[in-house]
């Protein structure tokens, strides 16, 4: 049975985490978060070991490592900004690594990871769950096939109570910004669907919302993300929280079901060998630590609803 240690098992996506180690057949032997709220384990591995202390935690890894029970992977679902040093704890404790998307939040911290990667002989995978979503999958068919250059809009708002900018999510160091913690995996998504980037720039970039305009190899993106709820379209509001749209040349891209599962995709492929690394990512770690320096284009070709923001 592979063995999993979870960092970060508090937060709001290791449950996703639990749900792909058990449907996976893996056994979490340890998690470790500063928060005790983590009951949730109970409803999948309640013979887990827990620690709110990571020199615990390490040490527990470390006797099992010893005693020959040594971690398989260690998956990361911590803080944005914790990412890299909790990823060379996995590595230098001879396990391979499950990371939360962003991987890291600057194109450097790469370098020094694939370092270490190579000196350990251990391996990086993260999570780009939009690569294995069947309707992203069918649109890059449908891209490949096609000569053509194409006109993208990209919104997604997910609504976020004050408790957000309270947190280390609303501090863009630790986050990298709203277009980094809610958006780094679309970009992944639209240049593994419509080829390299050519370039990009910047028209609306605030704690709550983001925006700008992606020009890759068979597309331009205008593309907007919000976590404000007064954001949503008015035939949302009131009926979801989370509004996910994509239009290809005016055409809707229906992929706003089968998401649930996708983190349960991503270990299956993971421990199948077919995980992506530090190639596979490095794309989009770029693209959104550029965008966080890039000067705010006032005019020019924007998603309508950054015209509108603007205008209000």
């Amino acid at each position: 049975m592979t063995s999993f240690a979870l960092i970060g098992a508090a937060g709001y996506i290791a449950p996703r985490h639990m749900t792909a180690i058990k449907a996976n057949g893996g056994d979490l032997k340890v998690a470790y978060d500063p928060n005790d709220s983590v009951g949730i384990i109970d409803s999948h591995f309640p013979q887990a070991h827990f620690f709110t202390e990571f020199e615990r935690f390490d040490r527990h890894v470390d006797k099992l490592r010893r005693r020959g029970e040594h971690i398989d992977y260690v998956s990361i679902c911590s803080p944005n900004y914790l990412h890299d040093a909790h990823i060379r704890f996995g590595l230098r404790a001879g396990a391979n690594v499950i990371c939360e998307k962003p991987l890291v939040l600057n194109p450097w911290n790469i370098d020094g990871l694939a370092e270490i990667e190579q000196q350990t002989g251990h391996k990086i995978n993260t999570i780009l769950q939009l690569r294995l979503h069947p309707a992203i999958q069918a649109l890059k068919e449908r891209i490949a096939k096609s000569n053509e250059r194409h006109s993208v809009d990209l919104t997604y708002i997910t609504s976020r109570g004050r408790w957000y900018h309270a947190s280390w999510k609303g501090d863009d160091a630790k986050s990298g910004g709203v277009a980094t913690n809610i958006g780094v995996h679309f970009f992944d998504m639209l240049a593994y669907v419509f080829g390299p980037l050519q370039s990009q720039t910047a028209s609306l970039r605030e704690p709550e919302r983001a925006g700008g305009l992606l020009s890759y190899d068979k597309a331009d993106v205008r593309w907007f993300l919000s976590v404000d709820a007064n954001d949503l379209p008015d035939a949302v509001k009131g009926k979801k929280t989370t509004y996910r749209s994509i239009t290809l040349d005016g055409e809707e891209v229906e992929f706003s079901e089968g998401f649930t599962d996708l983190h349960t995709r991503s270990y299956q492929e993971i421990l199948a060998g077919r995980g992506y690394g530090l190639d596979d990512v490095r794309f989009c770690v770029e693209v959104v630590s550029q965008f966080r320096n890039l000067p705010i284009v006032a005019g020019g070709e924007r998603h309508p609803f950054v015209d509108k923001h603007i205008k209000g």
